[in-house]
This record gives C-alpha cells, structure tokens and sequence, in this order.
C-alpha cells in the first residue's frame, strides 16, 4: 500500500499547489476514509508532514520580505501554548484510558466546516473588515494584538487536534484582523506561522505515539513532485471554479465527521 500513499502525498501537493488550501484539509480525511488509518495516526503524521512541506515557503517568503514576523509572533504567543495543552489533554485521556477518537472526529469536523465558510467567503470577509475599519479606524489597530493573540489560541488547539486551520482558516483569521495587508504577506505570514505550530504539535503527538514515520515518507515522496506541478497549472486554472468545489467538497466531509 505504499504506492497508494505515495499517490495520495501526490494527489493532495497537486491540490494544494494549485489553491494554496492548507493540505491538513484534504490529506487527514483523506488517509482515515480512504486508507482507514486511525484518526490521532493521521492528525500526528499530518502535522509533521505540514510542517516539513511548509518550510521550503518560510524561506522563499522571508527572502522576498513578504512575512509580518509581528504578527508571526503575536499568533505564535497564543497558539504554542495551546498546543502543548492540547497535547497534554491528550496525554491525560490516554492514561485515563479513554478513548479520544469522537473528540478528534468533532474537532476535525469543526475545523473543515469553518474552512469550507472561510473559502466560501474570503473576499467577503476583507470587504466587511475594511468597512468595519472605515467605520472605527481606531478600534481595530487599538484591541488587534489582543484579538490576534486570542485568535492564535484557537488556531493551536485546532491544528493539534485536527490538522486543520493552520492554512485556510489561517488566512482567514489574518484576512479580518489585518484587511489592508497585502495578499502575498498574509500568505508569507500565515505559512511562517504554520510551521513552528505544526512542527510543535507533530513533536506532541510523536511523544504520545500517534506518528508514522514509514506513512510520512511516503506522503513526502508524491506531496514534493505534486506542489510543484500544481504550483504551475494554478494560473491556468480559474480560481472561482476551483474554490467553491473545494469549499463544497470540504463542508460535506466536516459533516460527516460531525456526524460520525
């Protein structure tokens, strides 16, 4: 089943080289529907394969000075600690012997759902920010290290429990508390916070047991060739049919976690 893993790396680099949609979204569901591999197994190998595909973007990011490492930091003050508390409810469960797969499933579920809203409504929600910032344009810029801190608290307990939200949802979070930043920085900003995030978390999860290492070198094997052939085709590709089967195909598998 090797080969099938690697495809699936292949399938889902493709994907996310060709949308820029964090690969937590498709490839965590992707290995317990399709490969039936247990969910903290896919969440922990997820997280370390996130954060090795995502560095490669931190330095090519930091050399064109696209990354706001203030706000790097403000969200890394927030979701670091949430994760490791995640972590260590994880931990916690495990030695209590209680079984946290229904915790991931709904915490997954969740994740996907506000994804699939957030790829629904990206433009919308800059265009309600920078009304709301128009409106009070000294509200925001006064309570946005606060928000930004609270947000990244979120985003931590989120990504270690699922996966997901290190990517879209990510971007979407800085999208309304920073609607005058330029596209191509809250891109640069939202993956240099992802790394350190996931790398944290995959760590956690390693240490709890819940990695596979034979599964994340097949992933890498087919995600690398699979970013760089999306990466190419993106542009050939119009972005308003791509996002909403996305969004659509993302709300369906949240449900069904929920639901599970």
């Amino acid at each position: 089943m090797e080969w099938g893993y690697s495809i699936a790396g292949l399938v889902v680099g493709f994907v996310v080289g060709l949308t820029g949609v964090g690969g937590g979204s498709l490839m965590t569901p992707l290995l317990i529907f399709v490969f039936n591999i247990p969910s903290a197994m896919a969440v922990g190998t997820d997280l370390l394969f996130a954060s090795i595909t995502k560095s490669g973007g931190v330095w090519v990011h930091h050399r064109h000075s696209t990354i706001n490492w203030k706000i790097v930091l403000l969200l890394s003050a927030g979701s670091i600690p949430s994760a490791l508390i995640a972590v260590k409810l994880l931990e916690a469960l495990t030695d209590q012997g209680i079984d946290y797969k229904p915790l991931l499933n709904m915490v997954l579920g969740i994740a996907l759902i506000l994804t699939s809203i957030s790829l629904f409504y990206r433009n919308r929600l800059q265009t309600v920010a920078l009304a709301a910032l128009a409106k009070a344009p000294d509200t925001l810029p006064r309570i946005r290290d606060g928000l930004t801190v609270v947000m990244g608290v979120v985003l931590g307990f989120l990504v270690t429990l699922s996966s997901v939200g290190a990517g879209a949802l990510g971007a979407a979070v800085l999208t309304m508390l920073y609607p005058r930043l330029a596209t191509i920085r809250i891109v640069g900003t939202d993956i240099a916070h992802a790394v350190p995030l996931t790398a944290i978390a995959g760590l956690g999860h390693m240490h709890l047991g819940t990695v596979n290492f034979a599964l994340l070198i097949n992933l890498l094997a087919g995600s690398l060739p699979g970013i760089y052939l999306g990466s190419h085709l993106g542009p050939r590709i119009p972005e308003r049919v791509m996002r909403p089967i996305l969004a659509t195909a993302l709300l369906l598998l949240g449900v069904k976690f929920i639901l599970s």
